[in-house]
């Protein structure tokens, strides 16, 4: 119906928050109506990086005689937005960078002054845009600017930003990445967020409130503090395995929420081990100690737990984990090395299991 609505020739595009849609036969041009039909039941139910795609956009196709590409994103290592402008478009521009980098435009946004116009031109001619579509590139990247600042988001990008044979400019494809720390500012923006776009254990983590970013290793990973954290995943690492997941339980948890941490690690039945490593500042290390005391008592525990503490009330901690018997480690490469090793010797037990009951089986 939507197709007959345009009329002529359209575009079917899967809604899914993912790239490489196009690569993986998410996007698909109909000339009729009924091709049109065809093609949305093609796409939809189908699986693009491990998102089902529910719906489709259905738009008009846009006669295409040259892709470029225009985006922001942010450089944390010089503390400042990037706009990156290429002449190709309709590509990973990660591929153009280690392909062909002298095709990419480069200008470093000052935070406070925002983009000039000898910043748009510069950028245009360090992608070699000819210098006849240039001033209608350039307006097109001041909007895009003011958007990225205007919304805080993290990336703005249009891909491809096409040129038809009429000599206008189109935004074929775009893709924005909010700041979520900044959606308080952008209530109108918070409610476009589709649940259905992310994965469960991560969406029932955020209705806890827990900071959790799924991974996919198999040592599940819980620490107070995000560059506690991201240390302990890269020990997990240098120890022989991977990491799960990340989950921050942040400063002054108390025992609930350590109990609620646990409970997301348990939700991924990839997991083989749990390492936690918590620092305590504002944090009391007894409060982490009763926290995991009472989860264990509320679920069935089936892979082995390792825990670090340090700081606040750790002694009494210790002899709470003590008396609950539960492994302990001085230092987090320590308690690296034998949650991995732990879990090994875990997942070893499981394959023999698995085998004996085989051979049992046939016997």
């Amino acid at each position: 119906a939507a197709a007959e609505k345009i009329g002529g020739r359209v575009v079917i595009k899967a809604q899914v928050h993912a790239g490489g849609r196009g690569k993986a036969g998410g996007i698909q041009i109909a000339d009729t109506p009924e091709e049109a039909e065809q093609k949305a039941v093609n796409i939809l139910g189908m699986k693009i990086k491990g998102m089902h795609v529910c719906k489709v956009l259905v738009t008009r196709a846009v006669e295409i005689q040259k892709e470029y590409y225009a985006g922001i994103i942010l450089d944390r290592s010089q503390h400042c937005a990037v706009l990156l402008v290429s002449i190709e478009g309709g590509v990973d521009i990660e591929e153009v960078a280690a392909r062909s980098p002298e095709k990419i435009g480069r200008v470093q946004i000052d935070p406070l002054s925002g983009v000039s116009d000898y910043a748009l031109r510069w950028a245009c001619y360090g992608a070699g845009i000819p210098l006849d579509e240039s001033p209608k590139v350039q307006k097109i990247l001041a909007q895009l600017c003011r958007c990225f600042f205007e919304i805080d988001a993290t990336l703005a990008e249009i891909n491809p930003l096409c040129l038809t044979p009429d000599g206008e400019f189109v935004a074929v494809d775009c893709k924005i990445d909010l700041d979520d720390n900044a959606l308080f500012r952008h209530p109108e923006l918070k409610e476009l967020k589709e649940e259905s776009e992310e994965d469960e254990i991560e969406r029932e983590a955020h209705r806890r409130g827990l900071a959790y970013v799924r991974l996919d290793g198999e040592i599940g990973v819980i620490g107070n503090g995000a560059g506690l954290v991201m240390a302990t995943l890269d020990m997990v690492t240098a120890a022989g395995s991977k990491p799960a997941n990340f989950l921050d339980i942040g400063g002054g948890a108390r025992a609930e929420v350590v109990k609620n941490a646990m409970e997301i690690i348990l939700m991924d039945s990839r997991v083989r081990g749990i390492l936690i490593n918590v620092f305590g500042g504002i944090t009391r290390c007894d409060e982490v100690a009763r926290g995991i005391v009472e989860a264990a008592a509320s679920m069935s525990l089936s892979v082995p737990i390792v825990i670090r503490l340090k700081g606040t009330r750790e002694k009494e901690g210790l002899e709470i984990l003590r008396e609950a018997g539960f492994e302990s480690a001085a230092t987090v490469q320590e308690a690296a090395k034998k949650i991995v090793a732990l879990s090994k010797s875990a997942l070893c037990k499981v394959h023999s299991a698995e085998l004996n009951k085989a051979v049992d089986g046939k016997r």
